[in-house]
């Protein structure tokens, strides 16, 4: 299909972006702008922060991903983001370097949860990107199929009662973006914390859905997410 190649096409192009941008990530300063990063209703945020919040930010491998931290990180939030580190020790321990003052960086693994939680309890934030697949997750819809989801976000922003905000970024052109915070997510509150927290991930992911259709070729996703 032409129309699915094109849009391939423009995601390799968009990977490849990325990746040559590493090395520049301190050098792009959003607070105070240096005009490469147009913000959106950083009000959401600061609403947050000014009644005491602990906050839970989530995204996807949209644009380049890396601009939601680096701007936290700017801000003066002390953010603990959770990532999926490298296969490689030396490629994830480069890329930490390259990511500068993002904040306390927690791999994914046996020790995430008591970090995440360590983090919250100090008054701190999380952020993280919310579309990799988890085979020992919980299965949400995600574009009409279920697909196996991490649940950590929604066990962790019920549990210490967090806002919960979307953040996009959005290449514009060239090493230009957009990053819009979104308004917080309602979190259910039915008493059943299995039924809440599949109905949070259900926001979530169809949060994702939606800046995703708007721009297909910006989503790196490659292996299966949906393997049935």
């Amino acid at each position: 299909d032409g129309a699915i190649e094109a849009v391939v096409l423009v995601m390799w192009s968009n990977l490849g972006r990325v990746v040559f941008e590493y090395p520049h990530l301190a050098k792009i300063n959003v607070f105070p702008g240096d005009g490469r990063v147009e913000l959106r209703d950083i009000a959401h945020l600061e609403t947050a922060l000014a009644a005491g919040r602990c906050i839970v930010m989530f995204s996807g491998h949209l644009g380049n991903w890396e601009i939601a931290a680096l701007a936290a990180g700017q801000y003066g939030l002390d953010i603990a983001q959770i990532y999926r580190a490298a296969n490689n020790p030396r490629i994830d321990a480069m890329l930490a370097r390259l990511r500068g003052d993002a904040g306390e960086l927690i791999p994914k693994g046996a020790v995430a949860a008591r970090r995440a939680v360590a983090a919250l309890r100090r008054g701190g934030h999380l952020a993280l990107l919310a579309d990799q697949k988890l085979n020992d997750g919980i299965a949400v819809p995600f574009f009409g199929r279920p697909a196996m989801t991490a649940p950590a976000l929604a066990v962790l922003a019920l549990r210490f009662d967090c806002d919960v905000l979307p953040v996009r970024v959005e290449r514009l052109r060239g090493a230009r973006f957009r990053l819009t915070v979104y308004p917080k997510l309602p979190l259910p509150r039915s008493g059943d914390r299995g039924a809440d927290t599949l109905a949070l991930m259900t926001e979530v992911n169809r949060t994702l859905e939606t800046w995703i259709r708007e721009r297909p070729e910006q989503w790196f996703w490659l292996h299966r997410r949906w393997p049935d």
